[in-house]
């Protein structure tokens, strides 16, 4: 059995691009470690995102929660100050992030890291800030293999239209999604995770304050109200880039060895 290190900006991360991964893991008999750069406060806010992160890594089965400690650098045009005795995490040093993080890979002897895509998915400083730190951390601890969560461009744009229809706010601005993520082409790993929907759809729910505001939260109360069966249909996989990996790469566990074949 091996040891999986998530790598996340925020709480709710986790969940939204990689609960059904993680969960299956853990399924599977291995160790998975879950770590946030931030508690998702952005500036004196209660811990609820914490106590909210705890939960939902227990629906998922997690091992160990790790929070860095580093204060959310927001989204947007404006990057606000650091807030008293706190470093934004877009403002991290990148080396001294990584070494937080490489110590807790060596701790574990972690076999894989999850981390993010150069543009960060969508352009968050933050998710950025998670890649380059990752990258670093790897390197540091000699981690054997490293995957970058993301998941096809096209489903956005389909998503995009969708939500255009349906009058609710789509999840990402819709000028960044041409240049989100990655082209279907490009992805390495397609995981099936329908298996633990259930498992997915609860631990979406445990983050009762990001559900329940911000412009997307017409779109995630109706997602909540979904049957398990129909969540598990709209979230039926999730994806990831093995940097390392040749073109035409194709993976249907994170686990597995290579095979070869074209992404659907």
């Amino acid at each position: 059995m091996a040891t999986l290190v998530a790598f996340h900006a925020h709480p709710d991360d986790e969940v939204v691009l990689t609960g059904g991964t993680l969960a299956g893991a853990v399924a599977a008999g291995h160790r998975v470690i879950l770590v946030t750069a931030t508690d998702g406060r952005i500036a004196d806010e209660s811990d609820q995102r914490m106590h909210e992160l705890r939960s939902s890594a227990s629906i998922l089965g997690v091992h160990r929660v790790v929070c860095l400690g580093y204060a959310d650098s927001g989204f947007g045009p404006t990057f606000y100050p650091d807030p008293p005795g706190r470093v934004r995490f877009g403002r991290a040093e990148v080396e001294t992030a990584a070494q937080q993080l490489a110590a807790i890979l060596r701790d574990e002897d972690a076999q894989l890291l999850l981390t993010y895509q150069r543009n960060g998915g969508y352009g968050h400083r933050d998710h950025v800030q998670v890649h380059h730190v990752g990258k670093r951390a790897a390197e540091l601890a000699a981690t054997p293999q490293v995957l970058e969560v993301t998941m096809p461009r096209e489903l956005l744009r389909r998503v995009g239209n969708l939500c255009r229809l349906l009058r609710v706010p789509p999840p990402y601005p819709s000028d960044t999604i041409h240049t989100a993520y990655a082209p279907r082409a490009t992805i390495t790993h397609r995981i099936d995770v329908r298996k633990f929907a259930r498992q997915k759809r609860d631990a979406f729910a445990a983050h009762r304050s990001q559900i329940g505001s911000g412009p997307g939260a017409r779109l995630f109360g109706l997602l909540m109200v979904l049957p398990p069966q129909v969540f598990g249909l709209v979230f039926s996989h999730e994806w990831f880039v093995d940097p390392e990996a040749p073109p035409g790469t194709m993976r249907r566990n994170i686990f597995d060895a290579p095979a070869r074949g074209g992404c659907d």
